[in-house]
């Protein structure tokens, strides 16, 4: 594995000046090559120039010649970095999603009590029918490919021939237990060379705790021995780490990072409990203000101070989600996830479902998604709306999720999504 490196201060700013400078020249010669227009390209600097603004809290990774600035942003300066740079360039229509979560199968060894997959109950989609969707996807400027489970190293053959339908445009991210990989089956999907990382969860700080949250004996087990496989493989290493209030009063927070520096990773997803799936019913803790205030000062530790500069680029979803950066990016804004039946849903973390791309025309439903969401909002769908979702999932004797096209039009229908994101709204006008 190649030597990771971390970039805060004055490395970071410098750093920021290279990327800056390498888009700057991509996008000149863009123009002199006849590709954008005259009027169009002072505008798409000052775009890229805003974007990049919002990247001032992170810590940057470096591996190689590789730099990651955002988790779903790819790698600078390959193929898919542009490719999502490319968002920025359309002005006479809805700027293209940048990102996807696709479950390739339900198959799982494990019974994680928060799953927002644990009620999407069905047969996994036609992989013909998968693929010929993530091909669509490429074309329509998705630069960063999150593919899931389930577990998919249990269905490798679904899992692979996803990942050879994506060609350099894209970068490729995998979540994985660890269950069922092997040497052999990261050396074929590492010919891929837009393959980025594998993504492991750590939600415990000891094997104990994580076999029992998992419900199986050999979760940690198997962790480790993909993270180590990994390595070997000259894959990045990457985890998912999600926590309830009290874990970041408690130490565990600082427990968990004190690990996966250990195990060796590059970045962590710090993912805010979210009420759906099996904890749609809602009956968990929620962050309050004096909550957030912690988990923001710890966070910001971790990526700005000298004293932390060899732990992983905490990425976190609590601080992206306010309403001065990101806010709610569902619907096709920024993201949105394709389940392993084949439901085309806004964001996993909503648990309704704009159709089924096995028994729907994709372009009309995707387009139908993105119409729904064309003005990017500051409100949370997902934290207010979980209480409706579930009471239609009750009230329909519904055995699995998402809800039907039907039922979640009667959410959606006469929604309140908030004030335009200041982003967004912003990002539209220079």
């Amino acid at each position: 594995m190649e030597r990771i490196k971390f970039l805060i201060g004055t490395h970071k700013w410098l750093e920021d000046l290279r990327i800056q400078r390498s888009v700057f020249l991509h996008y000149t010669a863009r123009l002199l090559a006849g590709k954008i227009k005259v009027r169009h390209y002072a505008r798409i600097l000052k775009r890229l120039l805003y974007f990049f603004s919002k990247m001032k809290e992170n810590k940057y990774v470096k591996i190689g010649r590789l730099t990651k600035v955002n988790l779903y942003v790819p790698f600078f300066p390959t193929k898919a970095f542009y490719t999502a740079c490319d968002k920025v360039t359309v002005f006479d229509e809805k700027m293209p999603a940048v990102s996807v979560l696709i479950s390739v199968t339900s198959a799982c060894r494990f019974n994680c009590e928060h799953c927002y997959q644990k009620y999407d109950k069905g047969k996994d989609v036609d992989i013909e029918v998968l693929v010929k969707v993530v091909r669509k996807l490429q074309d329509k400027g998705v630069a960063f490919f999150n593919l899931e489970g389930g577990e998919p190293f249990l269905v490798f053959d679904r899992l692979l021939q996803v990942c050879n339908a994506i060609d350099d445009r894209s970068e490729i991210l995998i979540n994985s237990t660890g269950f069922g990989m092997t040497p052999e089956r990261l050396k074929m999907l590492r010919k891929n060379k837009n393959l980025m990382g594998v993504m492991f969860s750590l939600h415990t700080d000891s094997p104990e705790k994580m076999n029992a949250f998992m419900g199986n004996d050999e979760a940690w087990s198997s962790m480790v021995k993909g993270i180590a496989m990994c390595h070997a493989g000259n894959i990045p290493v990457m985890f998912n780490t999600c926590l309830l209030p009290e874990s970041f009063k408690d130490g565990t927070f600082e427990r968990i990072l004190d690990l996966q520096k250990q195990f060796g990773g590059c970045l962590v997803q710090l993912i805010k409990p979210k009420t759906a799936g099996g904890w749609l019913h809602g009956q968990i803790e929620k962050f309050n203000a004096e909550d957030a205030a912690i988990v923001k000062e710890k966070v910001t530790r971790y990526n700005q101070a000298k004293t932390h500069i060899g732990f992983p680029f905490v990425y976190c979803m609590l601080m992206e989600e306010e309403p001065e950066m990101f806010g709610c990016t569902a619907g096709g804004t920024d993201r949105f996830y394709i389940n392993a039946k084949g439901d085309l849903q806004p964001c996993e973390f909503l648990n309704f479902s704009f159709g089924n791309v096995a028994t729907d025309d994709f372009d009309t439903i995707y387009y139908n998604m993105r119409t729904e969401f064309h003005t990017p909002g500051q409100c949370l769908l997902c934290d207010q709306f979980a209480s409706e979702i579930y009471e239609k999932y009750l009230e329909n004797g519904s055995v699995n999720l998402p809800l039907k096209p039907e039922l979640s039009e009667q959410i959606y229908a006469g929604w309140d999504r908030g004030e335009p994101t200041r982003f967004y709204e912003k990002l539209s006008q220079l």
